[in-house]
């Protein structure tokens, strides 16, 4: 299969699993063993964001990509390296610890903008995985909405490798949920509209459980 074969056949089942939602899910292509020659191609089908994993290689590839590209920092981000991304990357899909949220801000303000930012939950909690305990959330809301140089626009999670797929479905109900809690809310300065969860392997059942968008790699670039 071509990639832009590939690339309908994504569509497609997302296009079918979100119908009941009446929004179907952003695909975020994520480009972490990709080349910029594998990459741009992305551009002429359509798709206008990419996820990087780490900053170096966000950093290495920025040149290539011409601007044609929206890239949100999808992987676990260090507050040492927040000012090295904060004038490229459009969201930081990973925001989860106060420390780095007020480095977020702090490196913003200093770059004379607002950084759109996800709240990574922790819902399967995994000892080894990063993100806020569902618990904790809504304080931790509160507090980034304090500060001026970061915007939370919704949640973000990654689930368990291995788990069935009755779990996942069931961690990613879990999700909209928090979501739709979150929402409810209605804490000034935090938007609840994006929820970014669904990898390759499971993003049909995220477009299933309401997911606005899924991060996408192997199944585009095999």
């Amino acid at each position: 299969m071509t990639l832009e074969e590939r690339l309908t056949a994504v569509r497609d089942v997302l296009k079918k699993e979100s119908a009941p939602w009446g929004r179907e899910p952003k695909i975020i292509a994520v480009t972490k063993y990709s080349t910029v020659e594998e990459i741009l191609p992305l551009a002429d089908l359509g798709i206008g964001d990419i996820g990087e994993n780490r900053v170096q290689a966000l950093r290495e590839k920025l040149p290539g990509l011409e601007g044609k590209f929206n890239v949100h920092l999808i992987g676990r981000l260090q507050s040492n390296k927040v000012k090295y991304i904060v004038n490229d990357v459009c969201m930081i899909h990973s925001l989860d610890s106060l420390a780095l949220a007020k480095e977020i801000d702090r490196q913003a303000q200093k770059a004379g903008r607002v950084m759109p930012a996800l709240v990574q939950v922790n819902v399967a909690r995994e000892p080894q995985k990063g993100g806020v305990e569902e618990e904790e959330l809504l304080l931790f809301l509160r507090e980034c909405a304090r500060l001026p140089g970061l915007q939370v626009k919704g949640l973000m999670a990654i689930m368990p490798l291995g788990a069935e797929r009755d779990q996942l479905f069931s961690l990613f109900q879990r999700m909209r949920l928090l979501l739709d809690r979150g929402r409810q809310e209605a804490i000034a300065r935090v938007e609840m509209d994006e929820l970014s969860m669904g990898m390759s392997q499971d993003y049909d059942l995220a477009a299933r459980a309401g997911a606005t968008m899924v991060r996408i790699g192997s199944a585009l670039f095999r």
